[in-house]
């Protein structure tokens, strides 16, 4: 049968499931899920998979299995299907970059020569490459200790990423929204009741964020700033204060803690939302798999080098009058930077430090795609260079990317769980961590954000971990905040990764 039409079937059967048998609706949902390989083919393009992922409504369902999960106490189901259903193409990418050297040797480089060609964009046919790298794969998980090779991974292994700190995932459905909390310390995920929010309630919630954005105009009005404090003030009361509240009956008041928001939690600033006495360092992750993943890549970098581009967007209505300011702030505290200003930040010279560099600072515009998220592009001197490119490139030293100026951390509104925006698109390529905002920054706080972000890296003289970087940015938004800077110009900055 065609695989979409058994996506439809295990759909159908979920649904009667749901109302008479309660009990089969996990695996009715699960046979579908199992389909996703074949319905998202990863020999066609992103722009057909992602067509998919909206007609045949993966998300909405991958909301519904998982809460069904809930209702019947079975948490660890409930993470493992939300995994398989989220972020589902840049998961797809992070797959063609997977480290096979544990393999036998022939089949490692048969194996990475066709996920290469895939990746590269430089298979003739592409159908063809990715149907004899699917029959590889088969050939692989015969083989003894790879049974599970690139399959979907269990919870005994998604529990791993909560090694640096709980994570949070939250499901929206319109029968209820629930938090999952994964702990170090707890064998089985946490369930967290939000009884209070309601599908219309997030609606209702990024409708009045996109309202204030758009009343800011310099961001001074005594107004727009008691309605930013009703804002977090009701995202505090109503999702984050229940999760904290679990932790703190587990005895964690304080350290890393990751949040994983899905369908209407998408782009709400939760991490905005706690008093500014709070313990916590926020971050977010796309999925678990790609946290586990950046954690295990730790290693020692072999080359150690700090790059800032920078462009003013000279011609472009938003001129970015700062950055010059900010890449000197940035070169007073951050030893032998590379720097590409103006002219030198040409698409070209950016593609090769890139390959170099573990550290990236981006100073410029970009410019997002929402029909195929690979054409998303930086703009620079003279050209542009694609999301897709950057993708394609072998990043062996990536480690960190600050993603300034430009809206770098929302993607499609009609693709919530997809996180293909430009943070997650750098996260895809290689890179650990990164730092965007949920809107433009504003230009006046370039600078100021840039040095004290870096001074806090560099404050003790040696090198700095990607790991650090989300505490740097909590001392440097916590700046912003003692100086009384208003709410639209601080809460946009958010960490990705480890």
């Amino acid at each position: 049968m065609n695989p979409e039409a058994s996506w439809a079937a295990s759909r159908r059967w979920a649904s009667f499931a749901n109302f008479h048998d309660p009990l089969n609706g996990p695996i009715a949902y699960l046979a579908g899920f199992r389909l996703l390989p074949d319905i998202l083919w990863i020999g066609n393009g992103i722009d057909v998979r992602q067509d998919a992922i909206r007609r045949l409504k993966i998300g909405p369902t991958t909301a519904s299995a998982t809460r069904a999960c809930i209702q019947l106490g079975h948490l660890t189901t409930a993470v493992e299907i939300l995994e398989q259903g989220v972020a589902t193409t840049f998961q797809q990418m992070l797959q063609l970059k997977t480290d096979v050297d544990e393999l036998p040797s022939a089949q490692a480089v048969k194996f990475r020569t066709l996920s290469s060609e895939l990746y590269a964009g430089t298979a003739s046919n592409p159908t063809d490459v990715a149907r004899q790298r699917k029959n590889q794969l088969e050939e692989i998980r015969k083989q003894p200790g790879f049974e599970y090779f690139l399959c979907p991974k269990p919870y005994s292994v998604l529990w791993e990423s909560s090694q640096g700190g709980p994570v949070v995932i939250l499901n929206s459905h319109r029968k209820g929204c629930d938090g999952i909390i994964i702990l170090r310390d707890s064998p089985q995920p946490i369930h967290v009741p939000l009884p209070e929010i309601t599908l219309d309630f997030l609606k209702s919630q990024k409708e009045m964020l996109a309202e204030l954005l758009g009343q800011c105009n310099g961001f001074k009005s005594r107004p727009v700033q008691e309605w930013f404090v009703d804002l977090l003030k009701s995202l505090w009361t109503n999702i984050v204060e229940p999760v904290y509240l679990v932790l703190a009956s587990y005895g964690i008041s304080g350290g890393r803690l990751w949040w994983l928001p899905t369908g209407g939690f998408s782009g709400l600033p939760l991490h905005a939302s706690p008093p500014s006495t709070d313990q916590f360092i926020h971050s977010y992750t796309a999925t678990l798999g790609s946290l586990l993943d950046a954690r295990n890549k730790e290693s020692a970098v072999p080359k150690f080098g700090v790059v800032a581009v920078t462009h003013t967007g000279l011609g472009h209505e938003n001129y970015l009058e700062g950055v010059g300011q900010e890449v000197h702030r940035i070169r007073s505290v951050v030893p032998d930077l590379k720097c590409l200003e103006a002219e030198k930040a040409i698409p070209e010279a950016v593609k090769l430090h890139l390959q170099d560099c573990s550290w990236l600072h981006l100073a410029c515009h970009g410019a997002q795609d929402s029909t195929d998220p690979t054409k998303s592009r930086l703009l620079l001197y003279e050209g542009s260079l694609e999301l897709g490119t950057i993708l394609r490139m072998p990043l062996s030293n990536a480690e960190f990317v600050f993603l300034g100026a430009c809206q770098t951390a929302m993607g499609d509104a009609e693709l919530l769980n997809e996180s293909f925006h430009f943070g997650g698109g750098f996260i895809a390529a290689g890179f650990r961590s990164a730092v965007g905002t949920l809107w433009s920054m504003d230009d006046r706080d370039g600078p100021s954000v840039a040095e004290n972000f870096y001074t806090h890296l560099f404050r003790d003289g040696r090198r700095p971990r990607a790991t650090d970087t989300a505490e740097a940015l909590r001392s440097t938004v916590g700046e912003l905040r003692a100086n009384n800077t208003p709410y639209a110009r601080w809460v946009p900055f958010i960490h990705m990764g480890v």
